[in-house]
């Protein structure tokens, strides 16, 4: 499928869901946190759409969850290289640098949301994207 390079550009980003449950709360309490990844492709517009969700917890309740979702659009060259009648098949590779600007744009989204609260001071680390991107990304298109 000839080489990695895909032409692409960033055409969106959204907050698909924010919230804060004081409740479940608790200043000095252990926090974990779980992070989750999801791919969605629209064939007519020729754009893949990162969905990375970021849920903070203690004693297993959320207490603060933020989804957004990053559109990228593929150029005309590089979806018909990738791109047969049935399916379309996005690299590793590829995959993983656009989750990684995904991420960081959760991480400024993040940032934005909470500031000026108290949930300010919980950051979204670095994170091994090539530990979360195991392998090339396809989709059925017929």
């Amino acid at each position: 499928m000839g080489d990695n390079k895909i032409g692409f550009a960033l055409v969106g980003l959204k907050t698909e869901q924010f919230a804060t449950l004081e409740d479940y709360y608790t200043p000095k309490a252990k926090t974990e946190l779980k992070t989750g990844l999801e791919f969605k492709f629209n064939k007519e517009q020729k754009v893949i759409a990162v969905y990375v969700t970021t849920i903070f917890e203690q004693k297993k309740k959320a207490f603060l969850k933020l989804q957004v979702s990053c559109h990228f659009n593929i150029s005309d060259d590089s979806f018909d290289r990738y791109c047969d009648d049935l399916k379309i098949i996005f690299p590793k590779g590829f995959i993983t640098h656009i989750t990684m600007i995904s991420i960081s744009s959760v991480r400024g989204v993040l940032h934005a949301k909470t500031e000026g609260t108290e949930f300010n001071k919980y950051l979204l680390p670095t994170l091994d994207v090539t530990k979360m991107v195991e392998e090339d990304i396809e989709f059925d298109i017929k």
